[in-house]
């Protein structure tokens, strides 16, 4: 018994010096490995800001934790790239039956994850299980719904049988989360990852190497990485939830790089491009900052009011005046950098007389010496909600307030927190709200999803057009359609359709940013929305 108890200590004490070391090799000292100190000049390393923590770090789970950096540590089965090309990734080809509902991987030979254990079909069938005990948390996915099966056929073969067809299967898969996968050592005892993580093991380019909450987090190349490895050595993420703190911090020589969406003013963005010491760059459009008009409130239910609405305000010049032309005004819902989207569709034209006379032939008239529009005892007279911590939506609210008037609307404003407008949306409790689409690769897919299909909010908003059901029946085809012709055809009637009805304004393109100091030679935007950035950085020769 006494010999047993020596063992057992003299284990414990082997298992904790083992951990210790572990736990030294990894994150190191935090005060040296923090943003903000000292580089080793042998480490090709950058340091940027982030507004908030990255996070858990669980590939299967959503806020707090950050795409960027889930990006960083979790591979996908299938790469979105540029002009949505789908790529091979951990899944090196596929094939697909003619009646589209099999899919069949196979799987990139010798990869391993970032612990060393080796990735197969089995531990991909344990994270598609452990996703789909969650259905309800993710059927934003359209392909959640339709997953009927999921087979480790052998070591390097994954299938995928689906209940009918639905042609952005492999789109859905390359997005960050929550198809992407976790190692085996990873996963909780009961293997049900929505209760947490034991460790982020992944088989991306990075390792989580040094991490205090809501202050820094330290990725460091991992060495069992797959792919072409990237240039830097080590990225260091600075959380800074201050804009202005954040472009101080910039200009002081502690950052390296800021970039995202919304991540620092667009006043500072261009004090920082005229400074001839930095470098800027703008993405491509990522999604379109949209005005959605309700359609279920019986005055927005005429298509006349919805034109002359939009008609009713100089978009051009709100845009370039507020965004200084950092942001490029939308002639159309969807930008034409996504697939199916690149189709001819005809624009409405800021026209303030037609706006009027558009109201007046819908009986909205305005009286003797009135300022607002009447009809039926009724005044012309909505209300504008919007996210009172976005500077852009309330300069626009503001603008489009006072150019309506002109025409004998009045708009009051209402400015709330983030959270309570997404609840008045899918509550579908509001007149007029400003609404941004997914962006790649989600989309254009995604976005035709919620409009057919209520939950969202955005189908709630169209409900009254009078040809919403037939949109709808034509979504359900393009979704399934297995007949690429077919499908771009329902594409440019779905969005013809939406365009004319004026239902969702379309106002702006928005952009991503990034500015740089000159030790970072290249920069490149990736093609999915989500992803990091750090495959396409360079450092300049030192």
């Amino acid at each position: 018994m006494l010999f047993r108890i020596k063992r057992s200590s003299m284990l414990l004490l082997a298992v904790s010096l083992l951990l210790m070391a572990i736990v030294a090799g990894c994150g190191g000292n935090p005060e040296s490995s923090a943003a903000g100190s000292t580089k080793d000049s042998s480490i090709r390393s950058i340091t940027m800001s982030w507004p908030r923590d990255v996070g858990t770090m669980n590939p299967h789970t959503y806020n707090p934790s950050q795409l960027f950096a889930q990006s960083m540590v979790y591979d996908p089965l299938v790469h979105y790239g540029q002009n949505g090309k789908l790529e091979p990734a951990l899944a090196e080809s596929w094939a697909i039956s003619k009646d589209g509902k099999v899919y069949t991987f196979k799987l990139r030979p010798n990869v391993k994850f970032s612990d060393g254990s080796p990735f197969n079909a089995a531990i991909v069938k344990k994270n598609f299980d452990a996703v789909m005990l969650h259905k309800a948390t993710h059927n934003w996915l359209g392909l959640v719904s339709v997953i009927a099966k999921t087979e480790a056929v052998n070591d390097l073969t994954f299938r995928m049988t689906l209940t009918e067809p639905y042609y952005p299967a492999l789109q859905d898969l390359s997005v960050v989360r929550p198809f992407r996968f976790l190692g085996a050592a990873g996963f909780p005892d009961n293997g049900d990852t929505a209760t947490g993580v034991k460790a982020p093991i992944g088989t991306g380019a990075w390792v989580l190497a040094d991490y205090k909450q809501d202050e820094y987090a330290v990725f460091k190349r991992n060495p069992n990485y797959w792919g072409k490895a990237p240039a830097l050595d080590q990225v260091t993420v600075k959380i800074i939830p201050d804009a202005e703190t954040r472009v101080a911090a910039f200009e002081k020589g502690e950052l390296d790089l800021i970039y995202g969406e919304g991540v620092i003013s667009l006043d500072a963005f261009k004090q920082l491009r005229d400074n001839p010491d930095y470098v800027t760059k703008l993405s491509d459009p990522v999604g379109t900052r949209s005005l959605l008009l309700n359609s279920s409130n019986p005055k927005l239910a005429d298509v006349r009011v919805r034109l002359a609405l939009q008609q009713g305000f100089n978009k051009q010049a709100m845009v370039e005046g507020i965004t200084s032309g950092l942001e490029q005004p939308a002639a159309t819902i969807l930008p034409k950098n996504y697939p199916y989207t690149n189709v001819e569709l005809k624009s409405v034209a800021y026209d303030v007389q037609h706006a009027q006379a558009l109201l007046d032939e819908a009986g909205w008239k305005l009286p003797a010496g009135g300022t607002v529009r009447q009809k039926d005892g009724q005044s012309l007279e909505f209300e504008l909600i919007y996210d009172k911590t976005d500077p852009i939506q309330k300069a626009m609210a503001e603008t489009i307030q006072a150019e309506w008037s002109a025409i004998g609307v009045k708009v009051n404003l209402t400015g709330v927190e983030l959270t309570v407008q997404i609840k008045r949306l899918r509550a579908n409790d509001f007149d007029l709200y400003f609404w941004y689409n997914y962006g790649a690769p989600y989309d254009p897919h995604s976005f035709i999803n919620v409009v057919a299909n209520k939950g969202f909010g955005v189908a709630e908003t169209l409900s009254a057009m009078p040809n919403k059901a037939a949109l709808d029946q034509q979504i359900r085809e393009a979704l399934s359609s297995t007949d690429e012709t077919k499908r771009q055809e329902l594409y440019r009637s779905i969005l013809s359709t939406l365009q004319e009805q004026s239902a969702i304004v379309p106002i702006s393109y928005v952009k991503k940013t990034a500015v740089y100091h000159k030790n970072i030679a290249s920069f490149e935007f990736p093609a999915n929305r989500d992803e990091n950035a750090f495959f396409g950085i360079t450092l300049s020769k030192q």
